[in-house]
């Protein structure tokens, strides 16, 4: 699987209220917020993500961005991991991950065209 870039996403009910803590938290800013759906934070060489209404899981995640999602998820599918559907979210596709312990993992990549 060819990833490009890892980040962290954390579920919040209230994503006004959590981007006010986690700027807190983290001792910055966020460097991007889409409404009530999303958040990022870029920060030590990282990103932490706080997903509104725009989750995929009521978990956290680890986010993994590749540059197709469906190849991404054919080949975690052939690894032996459970996949979900692809999904065709606002900015991005994306497909959960199960790993064999239960953790989650979101694919996502770039829409086309």
């Amino acid at each position: 699987m060819d990833v490009s870039k890892i980040a962290t996403v954390v579920p919040v009910a209230d994503l006004a209220s959590a981007v006010t803590t986690w700027t807190r938290l983290l001792g910055a800013e966020p460097t991007f917020v889409d409404g009530d759906r999303w958040a990022q934070f870029d920060v030590a060489g990282a990103r932490v993500a706080l997903a509104g209404t725009d989750s995929v899981t009521s978990h956290p995640a680890l986010l993994l961005r590749v540059a197709d999602v469906t190849a991404a998820r054919a080949e975690a599918a052939a690894a032996g991991l459970k996949t979900g559907e692809v999904e065709d979210g606002p900015h991005e596709l994306r497909c959960l991950v199960w790993t064999d312990e239960g953790a989650e993992v979101v694919l996502h990549s770039g829409k086309a065209g």
